[in-house]
């Protein structure tokens, strides 16, 4: 029996890559779904722009971000 591969090998760029195109996705449909009548929609559509959204926040949670050890911290 087949398993899933648990071990992804992909790169910083790799990722950045997939967050770029997922969210074009979601621009491209949430501008459809704005700009649409109430007919025009698919069903579909919402439960998609859901899901995209929702990988997009595990991606994010998955992050590291730098923040140095010894000096003040400055965001922005």
């Amino acid at each position: 029996m087949t398993a899933y591969n648990a071990n992804f090998e992909l790169s910083v760029e790799d990722v950045d890559l997939i967050e770029t195109a997922l969210r074009q996705s979601k621009k491209e449909l949430s501008s459809q779904m704005i700009g649409a009548d109430n007919t025009d929609v698919v069903p579909g559509d919402d439960g998609t722009l859901r899901q995209i959204h929702d990988l997009l926040g595990r991606l994010h949670n998955q992050k590291v971000f730098y923040r140095p050890r010894r000096q003040a911290y400055v965001g922005g």
